[in-house]
């Protein structure tokens, strides 16, 4: 883990892909509810990552990149 991400972020993360990978096959009222928690999700992982890029002095955008990157690497290892 670099500077750029911590455990929580990273945690965050792999919540909003969970969510959004659970869209797959969905439709109607049950898409549109499990939409709603994954933008609920999304929303969460946003606002985190832009507090600790604040409290930081790091680059709002290279926090974000870092954290998917990591959470993405992570999920493909655990699936290895």
């Amino acid at each position: 883990m670099s500077d750029l991400t911590t455990d929580e972020l990273i945690d965050l993360q792999k919540s909003a892909d969970a969510a959004y990978a659970g869209l797959a096959g969905l439709d109607g009222d049950e898409h549109r509810a499990r939409w709603e928690q994954w933008r609920v999700a999304a929303e969460r992982v946003q606002a985190a990552v832009t507090r600790h890029a604040t409290s930081a002095g790091l680059n709002r955008f290279e926090v974000g990149r870092a954290v998917k990157k990591a959470a993405r690497q992570s999920e493909e290892t655990a699936g290895a």
